[in-house]
Order: structure tokens, then sequence, then C-alpha cells
């Protein structure tokens, strides 16, 4: 099921004097909570306000240091203190420095001032490096399903867990939680599911009751351009039960660029990249890991195929 948060703030709540509540808008972020005033409709906030740029100017104060963060024409600052949780897009624990590029979140039902450039207080910052690492930070649920059904856990014995306070945490500890989820490989269903490597209760927030709604319909498949379904009709193998097709040729005829690499090949579209090796399972999606159920392989020379699913992620 799907929760979500509704905040009756206007926008321009922010420019008003005082302490006020949440923030309807992040500045680089286009989630925002508004109400129209001339139609009274409810857009959804997210859990957590993500702001993000590069550390351009570190303040050193008495309690807490600010960090300047700067995103093309948006500029944010960033406070940290002694609980502020910094870790690399890996886990790992890391230190703010100037040239970082930074990904902070912010619970967004916490108070916040009236002020330009706006400032965040977050519970959690992510420096983000050129490693394969991911991360998530949401409510989940006693599935442990995000709110907007995009991730799923599926927590082994190597999933190290931890709590913001330094709590022993179990399994069933994350259930209904705010969490802070890394991870490398997620599969293509929908929900995606991984295996997270590390996951952290941000128990310092005071949990509250969701508000249960509908769950969104899962939506229909995109339709195949009929070109790339006569190519899936009539060049195809099966291995271990899945449809094999043919990499280059269904790319191409998405619009895809198709760079052959000796071990599989780099397929890309504007700000979309996909890293294919022969053999593996696992695939590079930008900067994240994901999986096949069989790894690609050359079926006949010069042809790379791959699952048949795959199709449905270039047509998204």
């Amino acid at each position: 099921m799907k929760m979500t948060k509704v905040v009756p703030f206007a926008m321009s709540a922010l420019l008003l004097g005082g302490a006020i509540g949440a923030p309807t808008a992040s500045a680089n972020e286009g989630e925002a909570t508004v109400i129209n005033a001339e139609t009274s409709e409810q857009q959804v906030q997210p859990i957590f306000i993500k702001v993000t740029g590069t550390v351009e100017n570190v303040e050193v104060r008495e309690n807490a240091t600010y960090y300047t963060l700067v995103d093309g024409d948006n500029t944010n600052i960033v406070i940290a203190n002694k609980d502020s949780l910094v870790f690399d897009n890996m886990g790992k624990e890391a230190k703010l420095q100037k040239g970082d590029k930074v990904s902070a979140y912010s619970y967004a039902k916490k108070p916040m001032l009236a002020i330009y450039p706006p400032q965040y207080n977050p519970e959690v910052i992510i420096v983000e490096t050129e490693e394969m690492g991911s991360v998530e930070v949401d409510f989940f649920n006693k599935d442990l399903v995000d709110t907007e059904n995009n991730l799923k856990l599926n927590v082994g014995e190597d999933t190290k867990l931890a709590s913001a306070t330094g709590k022993a945490v179990k399994v069933d500890d994350l259930k209904e939680q705010h969490l802070v989820v890394f991870y490398t490989i997620a599969t293509m269903s929908i929900p995606a599911q991984t295996p997270p490597s590390k996951v952290i209760v941000l128990d310092t927030i005071e949990k509250e009751e969701p508000v249960e709604v509908d769950p969104v319909p899962t939506p229909e498949p995109a339709p195949v351009d009929s070109a790339v379904q006569e190519i899936i009709n009539k060049d195809f193998y099966e291995v271990d039960g899945t449809k094999m097709v043919p990499l280059r040729l269904i790319a191409e005829k998405l619009g895809f660029k198709v760079e052959v690499t000796p071990k599989g090949a780099i397929v890309s579209k504007g700000a979309l990249s996909y890293t294919i090796t022969r053999g593996q399972k696992e695939y590079g999606y930008n900067k994240a890991l994901r999986q096949f159920k069989v790894a690609p392989a050359l079926l006949e020379s010069g042809k790379t195929y791959v699952p048949v699913e795959f199709v449905e992620e270039l047509t998204k």
C-alpha cells in the first residue's frame, strides 16, 4: 500500500518572517507540496526534502558547520552538527570537504526559518563518489517497500544494520521506519528489489501513523515500436526459459547509441547510459548496478543478445 503525507502550506509562506512548518518547496526539487488557491488541489510532499550541489564554502561555527551548496543557479546552506549522519554513497563514513558533490536529506516536517538562501539541518548527508552505489532515504512500510513503490528491501545476512542513536537493530526493527538504504544491485521489477549492503534506522525521527490510500495501479508497459516487435518476433533465442533478443538492432531502432566494447556494449541516449557485459548478469545503469535474469551472450557472430525484458527498460 502507498502512504502519503500532505502538508497544507502555500509556497508563499517561505517569504514570510518567523519560524514555519516544513517547507513546501525545495530549492532543487520539483516535488513540492502546495495548495492551488483556485482549485484547492493538494499535491503530495515527499517524506524527505533532498537538496544537491557542490560544496563551495565551509564556515565553522561554535556548535555546527555551515556548508554552502551550489547547483547551477540554486544555492542552499546545509548545517551539520554532531548528530548529522555523513556517509559516502557506498555507506562509508565520510567528512565533508570543499569541492564534494553532496546530496542532503531533511525530514520534511521539521520547522524551517524563512530565510534566503534556504538553510537545512538534514538528518543525512551523502557525499557522491564515482563508485556505483545508490542511496534511498524514505519511509518503508511493513513489507519494506518505500512510499512510492519504487524499492523493496530483501535484507540478508550480509546486510549491515544500524540506527542513528546507536541502538542494536534487527530485521523486524526496519519495518514502518524511516530508513537510509545503501545498495548497488536492483532488479527491473516494480518495485525494484535489492539486497541492501547497509540500512540505518533514523530513530531520531518521531514515528507517525502512516496515512493509507488506495494503491496506485501499476502502469501498463509502453507499447513496443512495430519495427522493434518485428525484430523480437524473428530474431530470438531462448536460454533457460528466457527469450533473448539482439541488443544493438533493437537499441538503435529506439534511438540509442551503441558503442561496442571487447566484452559487450555501452548503450546511451541523453542522460541514460547502460553498460552491458556478456556472461555477466549485473549491468551498469548510470552510476548504479542492476541485474538481468539471464546473462547477455554472444549467440551469433557479432551479436550480443539480452533478455527481452530489457526492451521494456529502454522504452520507459
